[in-house]
């Protein structure tokens, strides 16, 4: 967990806000019983999670792709190649979708703008971090090195079947 105490309190009042704009349909699914506090979400997102990442082409049309999500800061955090075209994609239009899914378990499901960084203090923190959690420095392998990608999520939902069975962090 890498949230401080202002970072949960403001993962709660956005995931407080995105329930509070769902529908009806998802209300009746990710109710109180089935709804993750923020302070469960960080404990249960420590490490890394395979994210579906969802990014619109140029004619509007979604596209999904895999990446090895890190939730670090009450944010999404992956790097991919800057030549992949979901970051072609992020540059021009920031708009994405994720979501981590967990079997029937958990699922969190987020919406709102990517931000890439290819360079600068924010680039090299982010290397750091991916450095120290795979060994390696993620600049050295194959291929033309990695850019990074935050969400700066708008609306996020987590849904477990067993809320309660989630240790509260």
């Amino acid at each position: 967990m890498h949230e401080t105490e202002e970072e949960i309190a403001d993962l709660q009042r956005l995931l407080d806000a995105s329930i509070g704009r769902a529908s009806g349909h998802l209300t009746g699914i990710v109710n109180d019983d089935h709804r993750l506090n923020a302070r469960q979400l960080v404990t249960e997102l420590t490490g890394m999670k395979v994210l579906v990442l969802a990014t619109v082409t140029a004619r509007g049309e979604p596209r999904t792709s895999c990446v090895d999500g890190h939730f670090l800061h009450g944010r999404w955090l992956f790097g991919t190649s800057p030549t992949a075209v979901k970051a072609k994609h992020m540059l021009a239009r920031p708009a994405v979708s994720a979501t981590h899914v967990d079997g029937e378990r958990l699922g969190v499901f987020a919406h709102g703008q990517a931000h890439v960084v290819s360079e600068g203090p924010e680039f090299e923190a982010h290397n750091a971090y991916f450095t120290e959690f795979y060994g390696s420095d993620p600049q050295t392998w194959e291929g033309p090195g990695v850019v990074y990608a935050t969400i700066e999520p708008a609306w996020m939902v987590a849904y477990a079947a067993e809320a309660a069975s989630f240790p509260a962090g």
